[in-house]
């Protein structure tokens, strides 16, 4: 493997100062993620208040994603980036204020997540919108699509682990004031770039409402990007509620407890890093359409092989494999979207990938909660996984008629010249 092939998009410096601030960042928001956690099981022992804030947290982001993707293509999303990062920092601040006083209860807890959620929503479509901004040669979108991934990925397994620690030796708050600071770092990269002019979008006309209309006309009718969303909302359904149900497994299952449960997390996120590497070593984004269908299947075929067994050594490594397959089918349908999308549409596609992406996790989450009560925890995984790998059939079926189109947009954007693989 190539090092200079993996790391190529830090060749441009925008995207350097970026990657570096939002490392740190991403660090500080894990340490917080799991404090919260920590503090609401703490404060309350109930498992429904648990799942009621996570829920909170990632509802805003399905109900606002379709604004804020024609905020992103209407705005300069470099300027949206330092509100959204100034809010999300403000947001910690708030909390840790809460925290030193004395003063914090779950009521607390949930309407700030629900503000944070809000902060996502916009967040995120304007940042991964913004990635082809940072770069000089866009033939590295791709290279740093994927490094966003493994970005990501390192912050969720390095994030939780001093966030524990710091958590058992000063208390939650140290965690919720640090991700405060993080925020210097990326806001510190934002101001640092060199950017060209911004140039406002010329067909700017209308209301909020139709742009959203015209996106999703666009999106829904465009038979690449409806099937590749299609599939990432199930494929996010179903992990959403695998996600869920782990302590159920830790316990119940492997009768063991919080350290198996991190155990189990870091499976699944080693997974995901090593995916999120092996798309950044690939050199162009040919074959992509293939490698999600399989990367699907993986996916579905280790949550089916996760439910049926009974232990924590063999269970280990299969998650390993399906949140490679997991994060491999993610990120590669942000690569494909983001390549074939028009630029006047971008924000818009972005946002309806986070809604496929983050805003039905939680949904996922409830569903799986609900049915794992009636038939138990590994029955509901069992369905899912073999929900997943239908999804991934229906999929692979439409790959000849999808490569066909991916080809005719490749080819008037310059990406290829003859054929797509």
């Amino acid at each position: 493997m190539n090092i200079k092939t993996v790391f190529r998009a830090l060749r441009h410096k925008n995207y350097r100062l970026f990657f570096g601030g939002q490392s740190i960042s991403l660090i500080g928001t894990w340490m917080q993620q799991i404090a919260v956690s920590w503090l609401v099981y703490s404060m309350t022992n109930s498992a429904f208040l648990l799942g009621m804030v996570g829920f909170s947290s990632q509802i805003s982001t399905f109900l606002l994603a379709p604004v804020a993707g024609v905020i992103a293509d209407r705005h300069h999303r470099h300027r949206l980036l330092l509100i959204t990062q100034s809010l999300a920092m403000l947001q910690a601040i708030i909390l840790y204020v809460l925290f030193a006083t004395h003063t914090i209860a779950v009521w607390h807890i949930i309407v700030l997540s629900l503000f944070l959620g809000a902060i996502n929503a916009f967040d995120i479509p304007v940042r991964q919108s913004f990635t082809v901004d940072m770069l000089n040669d866009r033939e590295d979108l791709s290279n740093a699509i994927a490094l966003n991934s493994s970005m990501v990925n390192v912050a969720r397994l390095v994030g939780p682990s001093i966030g524990g620690i710091l958590i058992a030796l000063f208390g939650e708050g140290t965690c919720f004031l640090i991700n405060a600071l993080s925020y210097i770092a990326v806001l510190s990269s934002l101001v640092m770039m060199r950017l060209p002019p911004w140039e406002r979008p010329v067909n700017r006309t209308g209301s909020v409402m139709q742009q959203f209309q015209e996106g999703f006309s666009y999106a829904f009718n465009f038979m690449p990007i409806r099937t590749i969303l299609i599939l990432l909302a199930v494929i996010s359904l179903v992990s959403g509620g695998v996600q869920a149900l782990m302590p159920v497994f830790a316990r119940d299952i492997f009768h063991g407890g919080s350290k198996t449960l991190g155990l189990l997390m870091a499976a699944s996120g080693l997974g995901a890093l090593i995916g999120a590497i092996f798309l950044a070593s690939r050199k162009s984004v040919l074959g992509l359409s293939r490698v999600i269908a399989i990367a699907a299947m993986m996916f579905g075929t280790g949550v089916v092989i996760f439910s049926s067994t009974p232990y924590l050594v063999i269970g280990l490594p299969i998650l390993l494999v399906s949140g490679f397959g997991m994060m491999v089918q993610m990120a590669s349908s942000n690569i494909m979207l983001q390549t074939m999308v028009e630029e006047d549409k971008r924000g818009r596609i972005m946002s309806f990938y986070t809604m496929a992406f983050m805003g039905l996790s939680p949904f996922g989450s409830l569903f799986s909660g609900v049915l794992a009560t009636r038939i138990g925890a590994d029955d509901t995984i069992l369905w899912g996984g073999g929900i997943c790998i239908v999804a991934a059939i229906v999929y692979a079926s439409k790959l000849k008629d999808l490569r066909k189109f991916v080809r005719q947009i490749y080819v008037k954007k310059g990406i290829i010249v003859e054929t797509v693989q």
